[in-house]
């Protein structure tokens, strides 16, 4: 079989998603290779992640990595989430054919977008180690731009 059971899952019954439209931060990232766009949105709470929502145009991977992402970090401290790795998503999904793992890096940059969003919100709050610094990598190092 070419995905797993948790792929599938996902995939069929994704978690998360939808929009918020309060949301504290939204990141998006795309992969113009591919043509997938992810839209993430976090509520968050005294450095808590309190809610996550998605909204994935892409083949089914995509959807499946971006929905188990945002169950990985809801609830979460915002330095928790900021070191998601896409190795962890998909091992979280029981793997992925070799040619999806790049949904699975969509899906770790899209988090981080969103926290690189929230930061850039609230500029009286000390930036967390592990943020990207979109100002000074002129957007070279993810595809958040």
């Amino acid at each position: 079989m070419l995905y797993s059971e948790k792929v599938m899952d996902h995939f069929r019954n994704p978690r998360n998603l939808g929009t918020i439209e309060d949301a504290d931060a939204v990141g998006e990232v795309g992969n113009a290779k591919c043509g997938d766009i992810m839209k993430m949105y976090l509520k968050i709470d005294n450095g808590i992640i309190t809610d996550v929502k998605f909204n994935t145009f892409g083949c089914g991977s995509a959807i499946a990595t971006s929905s188990m992402a945002t169950e990985m970090i809801k609830g979460k401290p915002v330095e928790e989430a900021l070191k998601l790795s896409n190795k962890a998503v998909v091992e979280a999904l029981d793997g992925l054919p070799a040619h999806k793992i790049h949904c699975s890096v969509l899906a770790e940059e899209a988090v981080k977008a969103a926290l690189y969003d929230y930061y850039q919100k609230h500029p009286e709050l000390e930036k967390p180690e592990g943020l990207p610094d979109c100002a000074s990598c002129g957007g070279n190092c993810c595809s958040c731009h």
